[in-house]
């Protein structure tokens, strides 16, 4: 995408976004977004937003326990950009129910573009996420097999493998 400069984390190999990047939405409901690293924080302001939402201050949000976004293009209504996080109930019923939703930033099409990239940002967070879990999950099988097979050949003894074993786990 290119909007974020990012470095190795030498530790997990991963991705880590570096930079900070601010949103001001002006139409329908007012916002300020600022995405930084692996939070997002969302700002409602205007009196749409305090009449649909209430007074809600700065909402931070940790990228990791989001577990996805949903985007309605505007049109004849008003457009939204929802934050699923894990464990919630996503507001069912569209635009009406979609406002009132702490998780969800309405917008009008002068300020999709913005959404687009907000969007982006998030998807492609949680994807390099699960990309590093699953890479994880898999380097620690690996791990375990080696030394399941030092085991068998004799090289190493039951005890020493029971420990690497609870090491590899971490239980």
């Amino acid at each position: 995408m290119g909007l974020f400069k990012s470095k190795k984390d030498k530790s997990n190999e991963r991705q880590v976004i570096t930079s900070k990047k601010v949103y001001n939405l002006k139409s329908n409901g007012k916002y300020e977004i600022v995405l930084e690293g692996k939070f997002i924080s969302i700002t409602a302001k205007g009196i749409m937003n305090s009449i649909n939402k209430g007074f809600t201050g700065t909402k931070k949000i940790c990228l990791d326990n989001v577990t996805g976004v949903q985007y309605k293009k505007p049109g004849l209504t008003t457009g939204y950009l929802q934050i699923i996080l894990m464990g919630s109930q996503e507001a069912k019923g569209g635009v009406f129910n979609a406002v009132q939703d702490e998780n969800t930033i309405s917008f009008a099409k002068k300020d999709n573009e913005q959404i687009l990239e907000i969007k982006g940002y998030i998807e492609n967070y949680i994807e390099n996420k699960n990309n590093y879990r699953s890479q994880n999950i898999s380097s620690d099988a690996d791990e375990l097999m080696k030394f399941k097979k030092l085991l068998d050949m004799g090289a190493i003894t039951e005890e020493e493998y029971e420990n690497k074993k609870e090491q590899i786990l971490k239980l």
